[in-house]
């Protein structure tokens, strides 16, 4: 019998892979990660409630249930990457540094290191052949946080609900009466959750307000910090006026000037091509040029694109249409077909 550890978040898609995964006949092992250590304003640990959640579905399903602290792994090298990329006026993304580093790193080796056969997540993706795929629910895929995993983890990696809808997901929770069946998907960065983004960050970092300014100089407002606005931002510019809105064209961390344009489809938000640093690819890197399709942000229609070249660790990428708010320190992530083969830091664009 197979032996597989199920990494167990406390949400429903961990508990209903962990379910599906014992009906297939494997030996199931469900382990809970500890990232982040602190109380709410109650005096309660957010981790501890999740691990009992976790914790009761393994109960219910019949199955251990372990809890391993990474919390130190993940302060070294997720949140402090995280707090330096704030330091230099970015707005990164920690969710996939979390997947490369602490998911399928630490939290692999550690299955591994159980003796288990697979390491299972309750990601929306699919493992074919060790070939990174979309999930079959597209309103869920995950594979854009996922694109630094390498085919030899996929060797030993399930994704048991990547062929579900989540509609499906929850159906098989409540049919089974699972402790999760009910409870809300988690949003958010994971050390943040729903509280104020500006309050939690102002108790690590020095936030240093600045000028709002147009293309030619004229000073329209004041922002709170440069790290907190991306391009393409409407929102929480709080810039009044007459005209239309305004949004977020590019930044200048040196001057500590956020530029600000009125118009959603102002020439100011498009491009037609980026250069990107620290690529990683599933597989073997394609050849070049190569024509591909591409995402620059999560929620996005995958867009025709090219991969002119790659000279000392930088891409160049051209797109066959404008690109809408191309985002520096932001993940550009390569698609052939259904196949998510790798993906890139943008450093930005002409």
């Amino acid at each position: 019998m197979k032996t597989v550890v199920v990494g167990m978040s406390g949400g429903v898609d961990s508990s209903v892979s962990a379910l599906l995964l014992k009906q297939q006949g494997f030996k199931v092992i469900g382990l809970f990660m500890k990232n982040w250590e602190e109380k709410d304003a109650n005096g309660v640990c957010q981790a501890s409630k999740e691990y009992e959640d976790a914790a009761s579905v393994c109960d219910k399903i019949g199955i251990p249930c372990y809890s391993v602290n990474f919390v130190k792994e993940y302060w070294e090298h997720v949140f402090t990457h995280f707090l330096r990329e704030f330091e230099q006026g970015h707005t990164p993304n920690p969710d996939i540094l979390c997947n490369r580093e602490i998911k399928f790193k630490a939290m692999y080796d550690k299955a591994m290191d159980l003796g288990a056969d697979f390491l299972a997540t309750g990601h929306y993706c699919q493992n074919e052949q060790q070939r990174l795929k979309k999930a079959t629910d597209s309103g869920k895929d995950q594979t854009y946080f996922l694109y630094t995993i390498k085919e030899t983890i996929l060797q030993r990696v399930l994704f048991p609900i990547g062929h579900l809808q989540k509609a499906e997901v929850r159906r098989i929770a409540r049919e089974h009466a699972l402790p999760t069946s009910e409870k809300k998907d988690s949003t958010g960065i994971c050390f943040i959750g729903e509280r104020n983004f500006k309050q939690f960050l102002s108790q690590y970092l020095a936030i240093k307000p600045g000028n709002f300014e147009t293309r030619n100089g004229r000073i329209v407002g004041q922002h709170d910090g440069v790290a907190f606005y991306t391009i393409g931002q409407r929102r929480g510019l709080a810039i009044g006026g007459a005209g239309e809105a305004w949004f977020v064209v590019d930044k200048d961390v040196t001057r500590n000037i956020v530029y600000v344009e009125q118009g959603a489809d102002h020439p100011s938000l498009y491009s037609t091509s980026l250069t990107c640093s620290d690529l990683s690819w599933v597989a073997s890197p394609p050849t070049f040029p190569h024509r591909c399709k591409s995402k620059i942000r999560y929620r996005q229609p995958d867009e025709e694109c090219e991969i002119l070249s790659l000279q000392d660790g930088i891409a160049t990428v051209q797109f066959s249409a404008p690109q809408r708010a191309v985002t520096p320190r932001q993940s550009i992530v390569f698609y052939d077909g259904d196949f998510c083969i790798g993906g890139g830091i943008i450093l930005g664009s002409p």
